[in-house]
């Protein structure tokens, strides 16, 4: 699986005064994105808290807004993993019209892997690290 693929149709309540898709929607829809890639590989959020009293944390992320999404439009995010270190990896996340030729928005995430107790990066434990290692994807150039 190199790219997980999430889709979303845009509503009313997704858009602003202007008709067009309020930015933060886009880190609302990547954020359920990279949720469900990982429930894919069988690794949900839950069970990383339940097993290992850890989590990811976004640690930096950059938008690039290229075109607008508008009232109605149907859409897929893209989630690829391009970097894997000990405690964080690195995501890019593209939102596509849904038959994945236009770019509405491009998106580079960082996350750390940190305990639940106090907040301190650790180690990704397996399998996670193992999942993630198998989907990786370097960034092209």
């Amino acid at each position: 699986m190199a790219a997980h693929r999430f889709p979303v149709r845009v509503y009313f309540e997704d858009t602003d005064a202007g008709g067009v898709v309020y930015h933060a929607n886009y880190l609302r829809w990547a954020e359920r994105a990279r949720t469900e890639s990982l429930r894919a590989m069988g690794l949900p959020h839950q069970l990383l808290i339940e097993r290992h009293n850890l989590f990811l944390v976004v640690r930096r992320i950059e938008v690039e807004y290229l075109r607008p999404a508008r009232l109605d439009d149907a859409l897929v995010i893209e989630t690829r993993v391009e970097r894997l270190g000990g405690a964080s990896l690195d995501l890019a996340q593209d939102v596509l019209d849904e038959t994945g030729t236009t770019p509405r928005a491009r998106l580079r995430v960082g996350l750390v892997c940190v305990s639940q107790d106090g907040l301190r990066a650790a180690r990704i434990p397996e399998p996670w690290a193992g999942a993630l290692r198998d989907v990786l994807v370097p960034p092209a150039g």
